[in-house]
């Protein structure tokens, strides 16, 4: 499996018990004659159903969750900074965790749905808009859709080199993002990433392409899982790791949209 951007997917084994070549190995020889007794089965092998099913769970509960958040009012706002520090912790939880939980993906899901609500209610009352979330979310459907069909055709192929290009942007604008954050506690406004001047503006672009890039990368690890036999309980890995992309990608296209309603 090639290395992807996106920590939860580095969970996923790179082969399971149905797609390798180890059958019979380890097993008790059987006598003369007869054949050798299959090795027990106690799981599936990942399905494109499996991954699916896991990512509507997580994607559904997550709409439910934002949208109860943001239609409560007002104690939306003092909802969004609890629910991105416990979803923060949640997800460090799985990425280091030695074992897939799908109890703790469906938390994830749930607080990030709190934090999105949350936020979503933020920047709406802050532009006075709140058509802009209905903006932000068709946008960010609109992207995925289009980077699925991207891949699925083969119009852009993931190769060793994209995958460096993609985790090297990845990590670039982290730490731009951390650089920004600290220097927003001394200086108003920071390195201006994060204003919504023209920078910002383009900053927020670069954020959302490279987001969409990531896209491509979550497919492939999902693909090359699915075909390498992983077990079936990892659709979660690729559920949670779909779910990080996809937050990322819809706080920056709300971002972006948030710029353009306040130069009106």
């Amino acid at each position: 499996m090639r290395t992807t951007s996106n920590p939860a997917f580095r969970n996923l084994p790179t082969t399971g018990g149905y797609a390798n070549f180890n059958y019979g190995q380890g097993q008790p020889a059987a006598p003369f004659g007869q054949a050798p007794a299959a090795p027990p089965q106690t799981a599936r092998p990942m399905t494109i159903d499996d991954v699916v099913t896991k990512t509507a769970i997580t994607l559904g509960l997550a709409v439910i969750t934002g949208a109860l958040t943001y239609l409560v009012g007002p104690p939306a706002v003092a909802l969004a900074l609890p629910a991105a520090i416990v979803g923060l912790v949640i997800s460090l939880v799985i990425i280091f965790k030695k074992k897939v939980s799908p109890a703790l993906v469906i938390a994830y899901s749930a607080v990030e749905g709190v934090f999105l609500g949350g936020i979503s209610y933020v920047i709406a009352l802050a532009v006075g808009n709140p058509g802009i979330i209905i903006q932000a979310i068709a946008g960010t459907v609109g992207v995925f859709a289009a980077m699925l069909v991207v891949y699925k055709t083969g119009a852009i192929r993931v190769t060793p080199k994209l995958t460096k290009w993609i985790i090297g942007a990845v990590a670039g604008v982290a730490v731009l993002m951390l650089v920004n954050m600290i220097a927003s506690f001394f200086t108003p406004g920071g390195l201006g990433l994060r204003d919504g001047g023209g920078l910002a503006i383009a900053f927020s672009l670069l954020c959302i392409g490279i987001a969409a890039f990531s896209f491509l990368l979550d497919f492939d690890a999902a693909d090359q899982a699915i075909k390498g036999g992983v077990d079936a309980k990892f659709a979660w890995y690729i559920a949670f790791g779909l779910m990080t992309t996809l937050v990322w990608l819809y706080l920056e296209i709300l971002r972006l949209l948030s710029y353009f309603q306040s130069s009106d």
